[in-house]
C-alpha cells in the first residue's frame, strides 16, 4: 500500500469515527450506550479500552506540553478506568484544548499508528484462509474493525462461512456481510447504528474499488488528493 492509499484509508475510518476526513484531533464524545465510554481523538480512542490514558500520557511525557499540567492529575483515573470521567467537564475542556497543541496532535498521530494501524497491518497478513489480505481495500476493512472492536470474533464466523480456501475479495465481501449482521443484530443500538460503516464499504467493494483509486465519495464526502492534503488544525477552546 503507498502513502496515498494509506491516507485514504485512514480517511475513511476517520470519516466513520468522527465525520471528518482528516480526523478531528478536538473530539470529545460520550455515546450513552456506547461500551467505549468516552471517547477522544483524531480517529477516537476510549476509556473503558484503556486508549485514552495511554494517548494522554504519551502526551505528558513530551517535553513542552502545555496542556501536560492539567492533564497529569487524571492520569491516576484514566488508569483505573473511573467511568464518573465520563461527565467531568474540566477533563473534557481540557482534552479539547490540548487540541490546539501540535504535540498532542503529533501525540494522537504516533499514538494510532502504533495502536491501531500498525496492528490492522499485522493482522491482514494471517487474516484468512486466503493467505494475507494485501488490497488497499481489504486493508481498510480490517482497520475499521480494528479501530471499531471484535475483529476476531467476526473473522471467526467468516472462515467458518467457506468450506474450502476462498479468494481474497470474496472473503472480504463475506466477512462485511457477516459484520453488518452482527451489528443489525446486536442488543446495542449504538452498534446497530453502525452498520453504515459496512455498506460504505461494501459499496467500494462492489464498484471494483480494491485499490483505493481516487477519487472517491464516501458518505456524501469527495476524497481526492485535495481534500486529503486539505489539513485544518483545530484552534484553542
Amino acid at each position: 500500500m503507498n502513502d496515498l492509499q494509506k491516507k485514504t484509508a485512514q480517511g475513511i475510518v476517520n470519516l466513520f469515527e468522527t465525520g471528518r476526513l482528516l480526523g478531528d484531533y478536538a473530539a470529545v464524545t460520550v455515546v450513552s450506550g456506547d461500551a467505549g465510554h468516552l471517547s477522544y481523538g483524531r480517529s477516537q480512542t476510549s476509556l473503558a479500552s484503556g486508549g485514552l490514558c495511554l494517548l494522554v500520557d504519551r502526551y505528558c511525557k513530551m517535553e513542552g506540553a502545555q496542556f501536560a499540567a492539567g492533564l497529569l492529575p487524571y492520569l491516576s483515573r484514566l488508569r483505573s478506568v473511573d467511568l464518573a470521567l465520563d461527565h467531568d467537564l474540566t477533563l473534557r475542556q481540557l482534552l479539547k484544548r490540548a487540541a490546539s497543541d501540535p504535540l498532542m496532535r503529533q501525540a494522537q498521530d504516533g499514538f494510532f499508528e502504533e495502536s491501531y494501524w500498525a496492528p490492522a497491518n499485522r493482522m491482514a497478513l494471517n487474516a484468512c484462509k486466503t493467505g494475507p489480505v494485501a488490497t488497499p481495500l481489504g486493508i481498510t476493512v480490517i482497520y475499521d474493525s480494528v479501530i471499531h472492536g471484535s475483529f476476531g470474533k467476526i473473522r471467526t464466523r467468516t472462515d467458518a462461512a467457506f468450506p474450502g480456501v476462498p479468494a481474497e475479495k470474496e472473503w472480504i465481501v463475506r466477512y462485511l456481510e457477516l459484520r453488518r449482521e452482527w451489528l443489525a443484530g446486536s442488543a446495542n443500538p449504538v452498534l446497530q447504528k453502525c452498520v453504515y460503516r459496512m455498506d460504505e464499504l461494501r459499496k467500494l467493494a462492489d464498484a471494483g474499488k480494491w485499490e483505493l483509486e481516487l477519487p472517491l465519495t464516501v458518505r456524501g464526502v469527495p476524497i481526492d488528493e485535495h481534500t486529503l492534503a486539505n489539513k485544518v488544525l483545530p484552534d484553542a477552546a
